[in-house]
């Protein structure tokens, strides 16, 4: 992705998943009282993100290790620090990073980050250059979408949405995410580090072919609306 604005970066999320308490058993030995209703269950969250709390945040290979990197809070362009967890354990969080190879994952102190729930999740199709929104697993929307060309293909793998930007430099439309995924063959575009994104077009004849440099556009209205949607660290699986 090519240098841009920050605008906004997301807020809100759905709140954590709540169990309901097990019900008593029935006991022929005496009458019981009639059963209070059981709360309705919260959906289950499409992920979790997690915000750095601090300036700066140490990534660890493993719980209790060494540190592998240390990443600045918030990144140069003014966007929060944001991750996907993968899981939690003892007072650590396994996170996927935004860094070359693809896949790549980390741990990070709980206490180095916020924990919020997410109701949303994307996926997106090369084959047939579409892109679904789903909300706590159910399916809200279909976009097309354009995707990468054969030479500069959009890499498949599982994926979060990293920032949120305004594109100041022509062809981009009105809002980019930056995604965790980077291209496969280029290791530098526009200035910048070959990030895949999810962005606007100008060019609307594009919309529905693999015609890009391997990120994801959208017509400029749809990734208005999810602009509007979406908070970071939303998952974004590319098949």
């Amino acid at each position: 992705m090519a240098a841009a604005t920050l605008v906004m970066t997301g807020c809100s999320a759905a709140g954590p998943k709540h169990t309901a308490p097990p019900g008593a058993s029935a006991s022929s030995a005496a009458p019981s009282a009639p059963a209070a209703a059981s709360p309705t269950p919260a959906p289950p969250a499409a992920g979790i993100s997690a915000t750095a709390n601090a300036g700066s945040v140490a990534v660890y290979g493993a719980p209790g290790g060494g540190i592998a990197t240390t990443l600045a809070n918030p990144l140069p362009n003014g966007t929060p620090l944001t991750f996907l967890v993968e899981e939690t354990k003892d007072g650590w969080v396994k996170v996927d990073l935004a860094q070359r190879p693809n896949g790549s994952t980390g741990w990070v102190r709980a206490d180095a980050v916020t924990l919020r729930s997410l109701a949303y999740s994307l996926e997106a199709s090369t084959e047939s250059n579409q892109l679904s929104l789903y909300k706590n697993g159910d399916l809200v929307k279909t976009y097309s979408v354009a995707t990468g060309t054969g030479g500069t293909p959009t890499p498949h793998g599982h994926f979060y949405l990293t920032e949120l930007l305004a594109p100041t430099n022509a062809g981009y439309g009105p809002y980019a995410f930056g995604l965790s995924a980077f291209s496969d063959v280029l290791s530098s575009f526009g200035g910048g580090p070959g990030q895949i994104g999810l962005h606007g077009t100008d060019d609307a004849a594009s919309i529905g072919k693999a015609a890009s440099h391997g990120c994801i556009r959208l017509a400029n209205p749809d990734i208005t609306e999810l602009a509007q949607l979406l908070p970071l660290g939303t998952p974004i699986t590319i098949e």
